[in-house]
């Protein structure tokens, strides 16, 4: 009977911690999933429509990566700018 309480409060506290894990994972994955269509929008105003080979590069890009996207584009003049800037970002 113990043993049984023992294992019950376990896995009380494996669901929990598994509930928190999924709770944080996804209002990260929220989080990133909104810098990058700021960013998308930003772009399409900056430089105009953004070729569709280019956007699975930025929505692959880690939220850091996005927050600095969201300030370099201020300087794009044009696609050629973002193109450099994801190149660069992938060889870095």
């Amino acid at each position: 009977v113990i043993y049984q309480e023992i294992w019950s409060e376990g896995l009380q506290e494996g669901r929990q911690e598994g509930r928190q894990e999924g709770r944080q994972e996804g209002r990260q994955e929220g989080r990133q999933e909104g810098e990058a269509n700021l960013v998308l929008r930003q772009l399409n105003r900056r430089i105009g429509d953004i070729s569709p080979e280019l956007l699975p590069n930025i929505r692959s890009l880690d939220l850091e990566q996005l927050e600095n996207l969201g300030e370099a584009l201020l300087d794009f003049q044009s696609l050629q700018d973002l193109e450099q800037w994801l190149e660069n970002c992938r060889v870095s």
